[in-house]
């Protein structure tokens, strides 16, 4: 009951230091820009390509540059709304009149993560959500396992949301912020590795790649993602260019995904229960 009663506390402070209305707001930015930039572009394309099955190529690469900066702005909006969680109470000692009362250190961790965990879910299945219908209205295209694809995409939220909340356990907000936007950035030139040594078929690069997503398992989630949403971006590979997927992802990096944020979520609890106030 004390967890979700800070999860909620945590949703509201997002809305008192109006966080979660200019995410919103800029969210719907982010759609009206796109929605506006694919209307334009398809109108050109139905008038100089007739062939359906190159239109709806050109649909996919849109569509996929849309999610791809979706899945960006998950990332980054992961990491802003909870750096300062835990260490910026900590520095600031707010969280010593927070500890004065009838409440365990784990409930805070936990009803944290809760709180932000929720304001990702919908964050992302608005915009992902918004996306696929401006698409579908515009063009009539649509997408396959559209669930599964859209809750990977929240999953990699969480993944870096548990990264930020355990680094709050013990560093400083701003090396907390450091050390999350770098992990995120291992996992993504590990996944171009790993592509590119596909295409190559050399195989030191895909296990580099490998490595890379068993240190951060954020990029493998968006290219399950999109492997699922988008079957047809697998074959073949150089027609997409950068959407491309020559590495198919497999089904246990999800089940590893899972595990790797209830680990860092239960070292977060256990790092923040044992640290000297």
């Amino acid at each position: 009951m004390t967890t979700l009663i800070i999860a909620e506390l945590t949703i509201r402070e997002t809305q008192r230091r109006r966080i979660l209305w200019m995410t919103l707001l800029m969210g719907l930015g982010f759609l009206v820009v796109f929605g506006l930039g694919f209307h334009y572009i398809y109108l050109d394309v139905s008038k100089h390509v007739t062939d359906s099955n190159e239109r709806n190529l050109v649909v996919g690469v849109l569509l996929t540059a849309g999610l791809y900066a979706i899945n960006f702005l998950i990332v980054v909006i992961a990491v802003l709304i909870s750096v300062t969680a835990v260490s910026g109470e900590i520095e600031s000692h707010t969280i010593e009149a927070i500890l004065t009362k009838p409440v365990r250190r784990w409930e805070i961790i936990l009803g944290k993560w809760l709180g932000f965990a929720a304001l990702l879910l919908v964050y992302s299945l608005l915009l992902t959500g918004g996306v696929l219908l401006i698409v579908y209205l515009r063009s009539g295209v649509t997408v396959n396992n559209l669930w599964a694809g859209m809750g990977l995409m929240a999953l990699q939220g969480w993944v870096i949301l548990s990264l930020t909340i355990a680094g709050g356990a013990r560093l400083s907000t701003l090396s907390n912020g450091v050390m999350a936007f770098m992990m995120y950035g291992i996992a993504f030139i590990g996944g171009w590795v790993e592509q590119i040594g596909a295409l190559l078929r050399n195989e030191t690069a895909v296990d580099i790649g490998i490595a890379t997503s068993l240190i951060m398992p954020s990029e493998i989630l968006w290219k399950k993602a999109l492997s699922l949403l988008e079957p047809g971006l697998a074959n073949p590979a150089f027609n997409i260019g950068p959407f491309a997927i020559a590495s198919q992802p497999s089904n246990l990096m999800i089940g590893y995904a899972i595990f790797y944020l209830v680990a860092l979520l239960a070292l977060a609890l256990i790092s923040f229960s044992r640290r000297d106030l």
